[in-house]
């Protein structure tokens, strides 16, 4: 009997190597570290989409103030943005939209600039001409063969301004306008991506005109192409109307 009540010895607690008896966590701090993080706590892709709509508002407000340069930048970082959280999304489509604008304005300003230019240049130019054949000979012969040169030389500069068709390279065979964001399929077919993505979403996981199946992780960006858009789209500004 005086066995059973015997008091158990005390065994000493097992210290874990620099930690100290009053250093471990409590039940409560555990169960703290393991719960999952509280709903205000925003993650990556939320704070991607936040900073997405910063630049977004950001740019539409300098647009706005007709600081045209600087809005166009804060589109654009928007648009970048948007493309890497959400490509196929309506907030990306509603940047576009916005930095189109903002860009073919842009366009149409220089464009005045350039075109008011060339004809104060083109007139100096012609008269510049008829003076020097006139020289030392006032009853010459207006040269008419020098100044349709001149004409088609300024006629060839104002042409870059001078919209046209966009290349079919260098459009989409969904929507037909030009490209923005264009991949690539294992068929080796260009589309627009947000587009693209909506066909594998909504009609079927199949390529649309060669009609293999086709995943979303099998796009490929098209940078090649999307150089060629870019490089165009510097020389015609135009191509940024939205039709």
């Amino acid at each position: 009997m005086d066995g059973e009540h015997q008091q158990q010895p005390v065994l000493p607690k097992r210290e874990v190597k620099g930690i100290r008896p009053w250093m471990r966590p409590t039940l409560l701090q555990r169960r703290r570290r393991a719960a999952p993080p509280p709903f205000f706590v925003r993650s990556k892709g939320n704070r991607r989409e936040k900073r997405t709509r910063a630049h977004y508002m950001l740019g539409l407000a300098l647009v706005n103030k007709q600081n045209l340069a600087e809005g166009i930048k804060a589109l654009e970082k928007s648009l970048e943005l948007g493309r890497g959280a959400h490509p196929a999304s309506y907030m990306v489509e509603e940047i576009w939209q916005e930095f189109s604008k903002a860009k073919y304005i842009e366009w149409e300003s220089l464009s005045r600039k350039r075109a008011s230019q060339l004809d104060k240049l083109k007139i100096t130019c012609k008269e510049t001409l008829r003076n020097y054949t006139k020289f030392g000979n006032p009853d010459a012969d207006e040269p008419e063969e020098q100044l349709n040169e001149v004409e088609e030389v300024f006629r060839k500069a104002a042409k870059t301004d001078t919209p046209t068709d966009v290349p079919d390279h260098l459009c989409c065979k969904i929507t037909l306008d030009i490209f923005r964001d264009p991949v690539i399929t294992p068929s080796g077919v260009t589309y627009e991506r947000a587009v693209l993505l909506d066909h594998l979403q909504t009609v079927g996981k199949f390529d649309p005109v060669t009609r293999v199946a086709l995943e979303p992780h099998q796009l490929v960006p098209n940078l090649a192409i999307k150089e060629a858009v870019h490089a165009f789209l510097s020389e015609h500004g135009w191509a940024y109307k939205i039709r």
